[in-house]
């Protein structure tokens, strides 16, 4: 709406839009955030408490449980799954189709679909390093890879740059 659209932006985006958005997801992540707490939260913790990572993730914690946390790890793989492909297709279907939405021919057309396509670029390219962060750490069972490291560097510190 912003950019094809942008004189009915704020009658589109008004503050009851906003903050039933803004409530969505907030109530989203919540509820995603506690049900993956209460399954890491039951598990018996024995053995050594160190893992080899930036930060306590819900992969790295359920490694540390001396139970059988097969089920706990579909749960995971399968619920990180969905979120992802659920919102990757809910923010890059969009974009997607305003990059290569077809236009009127002219000099004028041009110039918009740059400043469309420089938008999209900017969005979707935060949209795979946000998502392909979540992807590489959430939707496989629970190896190490060497790899998680730079992950996690890449999602606490590039993505917000």
């Amino acid at each position: 709406v912003a950019i094809c659209k942008p004189l009915r932006y704020m009658t589109v985006m008004n503050w009851k839009v906003c903050v039933l958005l803004a409530v969505a997801l907030w109530t989203g992540g919540t509820i995603y955030s506690i049900s993956l707490t209460s399954l890491t939260i039951k598990l018996p913790h024995c053995g050594p408490d160190e893992i080899d990572s930036f930060f306590w993730d819900v992969p790295q914690v359920t490694k540390l449980a001396c139970t059988d946390t097969h089920i706990i790890e579909i749960l995971i793989v399968s619920n990180s799954r969905l979120i992802s492909v659920v919102c990757g297709g809910l923010f890059s279907g969009p974009r997607g189709v305003l990059c290569g939405h077809p236009g009127e021919p002219g000099a004028a057309d041009l110039q918009g679909r740059r400043k469309a396509l420089s938008t999209c670029a900017a969005h979707l390219t935060v949209i795979t390093l946000f998502l392909g962060q979540c992807i590489f750490i959430y939707s496989r069972p629970s190896t190490s890879l060497p790899e998680d490291k730079v992950v996690s560097v890449f999602f606490t510190a590039v993505t917000p740059l």
